[in-house]
């Protein structure tokens, strides 16, 4: 199970105002703390506090000072992919491009982007029309998206799928259709692609969020879920996904196993 830590995007006002006032501190802090809370991997987001044309000497400076601190693997999340491509460029590491939906467009912008990188791919099971309802057609998308990794000479295993969950306060009826689809994704490619949620969607604006939380990411991973974007310093959280890789096998019981998921 590999967690990609949430917590440096400039939509949290702490990383907002670094952003804007080029204050390295909170983002090397949040670096630092999810790597302690059990990260694998940094999701990096300028979110709104960077305009748009200023984005890719953002996404520089980001990387450059959150390496300062921390040895993690950053992946780099924007739809503007001239500031992924900025950020790659410096990373230390092979990272992961957040994220590319299915249209081609930006199919053959991304994929060759990744490849070129020798960076992993979260790829989206929707196109401009948005995200469909069931898992019969988020699984047309996510066929597309194997294609797309063959056309590009994408590593399968560097293919993140993501079927998209949404809050459960409003589109509860998608939040088993997610868990279909990450069963049947499997199904798609020997190797299988990879999949990914991004894990705090499902709880927005709820007023149990971390419970929602944790009880999703358990039933996701059973489906067959292998990384979230998640709050990395939510102990619990955490713990519900080193238990879960113990109880479904994938790795090996220790009686310090929540200790040594950390460390990995």
């Amino acid at each position: 199970m590999i967690i990609i830590g949430e917590r440096i995007n400039g939509m949290f006002k702490d990383i907002g105002d670094g952003l804007r006032n080029k204050d390295p501190k909170p983002l090397q802090e949040w670096a630092l703390k999810q790597q302690e809370g059990g990260a694998h991997y940094l999701d990096v987001n300028s979110g709104p506090a960077v305009p748009t044309e200023e984005r890719p000497e953002a996404y520089e400076w980001m990387v450059k000072i959150i390496q300062e601190v921390s040895e993690l693997p950053l992946c780099l999340d924007s739809t503007n992919y001239n500031a992924i491509e900025a950020g790659l460029k410096l990373c230390k590491r092979p990272a992961m491009i957040n994220s590319v939906p299915a249209e081609r467009p930006k199919l053959e912008r991304v994929f060759p982007m990744a490849v070129q990188y020798n960076a992993s791919l979260i790829a989206l099971t929707m196109d401009k029309k948005g995200i469909p309802k069931d898992s019969e057609n988020r699984l047309a998308f996510a066929m597309e998206l194997v294609a797309a990794a063959d056309e590009f000479g994408l590593p399968m295993e560097d293919l993140f799928i993501d079927p998209l969950i949404l809050p459960v306060n409003v589109a509860q009826e998608h939040a088993p259709e997610v868990l279909e689809t990450l069963r049947q994704i499997k199904n798609l490619a020997n190797p299988a692609p990879r999949t990914v949620l991004g894990l705090s969607n499902v709880s927005q604006k709820s007023p149990d969020r971390h419970l929602i939380n944790r009880t999703y990411l358990a039933m996701a991973m059973a489906s067959g879920l292998d990384a979230a974007i998640m709050d990395a310093n939510d102990d619990d959280l955490v713990d519900v996904a080193a238990t879960a890789e113990i109880l479904l096998n994938k790795s090996i019981y220790a009686d310090s196993y929540l200790k040594v998921f950390r460390q990995r």
